[in-house]
């Protein structure tokens, strides 16, 4: 441990809540946004360029006013997270392959080389253009051979945010990584322009424990749900100047719906693959569902804070767990190590009482797992174990960032008072109102929903009702 980290742990204890955060946000955080550095100024065409997090954007030349691109799609080796690494397919180098920027008007020819081991080609998701250049291997072109090397030529005649991807043994070729971004910028420049222009691909993975290479044939049961093909904490953030109005454009070419969630915000729904929608049809939310094949645009003003942003269904924020165990919350599990050791070593009972004491098990070294594979929640906060992994990052908004500026600010200083603090360590503090029946040791189980004979829902019978009361002697309102 370096000096530094353990005096300020060593004193951690001593300091108030508010303290602690400040002398944390100093330590930085526990990696450094690895994107291409975007430049903070809009270009000649007038457009704020997009940041990709964890990623990068391919650069063009222009040859007789045509922006030319190439992409190369071949197999890479690629990092989840620290810990996790597999044999992927990819374009130029990495998944998912580098955004594409250009702007309404522009002829683009995008040159595509296949360095796979099998045939390819690429469809330019949402985008307006001849039928021969849609990309559809065997209706539209020929396959792309190994070897050989396509070219893609049209007009961009629309703007908005779109995606790549083959049609071509897509079911393989996509779970092993191959998508990217495309992004058409509206050439007469935007009623309400954006500060900070980033650009998130939702994705999953089913890369099993001990493996190195992810497996195409997995329809539910993935192990890894990504952002731009990371997991957290190896997700960048995404950070901001306090006031600044910052779009957030999402793509899904996962195989489920995500309803993505920013705390701190509502937020606007604004466009789409159809483009940036008219300021009337934009509204205000929350959370907003991307269905497979999407995209959606959603844009706030900044307010100062450490704000998650994440997938709200709960298993997509964990990295590899195991599918189809029983279920062990309640279950006395005394002795039942040393049994199961017995034949299978390393066993760790777990569960008996929830999963929250599961990152420090392997942070502790105590549950390693199989090789190569991540700890279900491996984030560390200011205050101790984030417990989250996948499809989860952080929105940091400072008062005192440079544009251009996509450094990693360390953790938020919480101004005084505004953090929340233990008042009592009694489990019996204060005279909260309940109602209905609290378990305790001698409870087998509550009540379960029930159908009686008339077809009506019941709790477990009319019998049951008088358990419905007070415990030891009250009236359903225990202290």
């Amino acid at each position: 441990m370096k000096r530094r980290n353990f005096l300020l742990a060593a004193g951690a204890a001593m300091l108030p809540a508010t303290t602690l955060t400040r002398v944390m946000a100093e330590t930085g955080h526990e990696h450094h946004n690895e994107g291409d550095a975007t430049p903070g100024e809009r270009t000649e065409q007038g457009y704020m360029p997009v940041h990709t997090p964890n990623g990068w954007t391919l650069p063009y030349e222009m040859n007789n006013g045509v922006k030319e691109f190439h992409l190369v799609a071949e197999e890479i080796e690629h990092e989840f997270a620290p810990g996790s690494v597999a044999k992927c397919w990819g374009y130029n180098g990495t998944t998912p392959g580098p955004t594409i920027e250009a702007v309404e008007g522009d002829r683009v020819r995008i040159y595509v080389t296949n360095r796979l081991p099998e045939y390819t080609s690429v469809h330019w998701h949402g985008i307006h253009l001849p039928s021969g250049m849609d990309g559809v291997k065997g209706v539209t072109q020929p396959p792309i051979h190994p070897g050989e090397t396509f070219v893609y030529e049209f007009e961009l005649n629309q703007h908005g945010t779109h995606m790549y991807h083959p049609h071509a043994d897509e079911m393989v070729q996509m779970a092993m990584g191959m998508m990217g971004m495309f992004i058409i910028h509206p050439k007469d420049g935007e009623i309400e322009p954006v500060d900070r222009d980033y650009a998130i691909l939702l994705h999953n993975w089913g890369l099993h424990p001990g493996t190195r290479t992810p497996d195409p044939s997995i329809m539910v049961d993935f192990d890894l749900w990504s952002m731009n093909s990371k997991v957290f904490p190896a997700i960048d953030s995404l950070v901001a100047k306090t006031g600044e109005r910052v779009r957030i454009r999402m793509g899904n070419l996962s195989m489920w719906n995500h309803p993505m969630h920013v705390h701190g915000v509502s937020f606007e729904v604004t466009g789409s693959d159809g483009g940036r929608w008219p300021r009337e049809q934009w509204r205000k939310e929350t959370t907003e569902i991307v269905a497979v094949g999407q995209t959606r645009d959603i844009e706030f003003i900044a307010p100062p804070g450490d704000w998650a942003f994440h997938c709200h269904m709960t298993h997509h924020t964990m990295n590899p767990m195991g599918h189809g165990i029983a279920n062990p919350l309640g279950v006395d599990q005394s002795g039942i190590e040393e049994e199961i050791r017995s034949i299978l070593p390393g066993y760790m009972a777990m569960g008996e009482h929830g999963m929250a004491d599961h990152q420090d098990h392997t942070d502790g070294g105590h549950m390693p797992g199989p090789e190569n594979t991540l700890a279900m929640g491996m984030g560390h906060g200011p205050f101790g174990n984030i417990g989250m992994g996948g499809m989860f990052t952080l929105v940091k908004v400072r008062d005192d960032l440079e544009p251009g500026d996509f450094r990693d600010p360390g953790w938020y200083w919480h101004p005084d008072g505004e953090v929340a603090h233990k008042v009592s360590d009694d489990p019996d503090f204060g005279s909260p109102v309940r109602r209905g029946k609290v378990a305790d040791a001698d409870s087998d189980g509550l009540p379960t929903p029930s159908r009686d004979a008339h077809g009506h829902h019941g709790h477990g019978g009319h019998g049951d009702h008088g358990g419905h009361g007070g415990h030891d002697g009250h009236d359903g309102h225990n202290h």
